[in-house]
């Protein structure tokens, strides 16, 4: 089995602006994908505001740390899942259970994890 990394990208201000309602729905949605996905979940969590994040660079004599996400975008890192899967093909079935693959200010990108020896 190999693993991936889901990252959830979305508009943060869409986030924010959420019901209950719509955060319920969303939610229940998230639960879908575990339930299907069972112990292929290795771990996940939603992700603070970007505006918590602290980004550490290299800097010419040393580390150069800025408050929030280095680039300025309106997608931004909401939250990821760290799944095992046989292939691309079972994480795609299982991704089209997130919301934020049928939003149109959100999306997720799978990485593989580089497996070494």
């Amino acid at each position: 089995m190999a693993k991936f990394m889901l990252l959830i990208h979305g508009d943060e201000a869409r986030w924010d602006a959420m019901t209950p309602a719509e955060w319920a729905a969303h939610g229940a949605a998230h639960q879908a994908f575990n339930d299907a996905a069972g112990a292929r979940v290795l771990g996940g969590e939603q992700l603070e505001a970007s505006s918590t994040a602290t980004t550490v660079r290299s800097g010419s004599d040393s580390q150069l740390i800025t408050d929030g996400p280095f680039l300025e975008t309106k997608e931004v890192l909401g939250g990821f899942y760290l799944i095992e899967a046989a292939d691309l093909d079972e994480v795609l079935k299982l991704v089209d259970l997130l919301p934020e693959v049928h939003a149109s200010h959100s999306g997720v990108e799978i990485r593989p994890v580089v497996t070494r020896g």
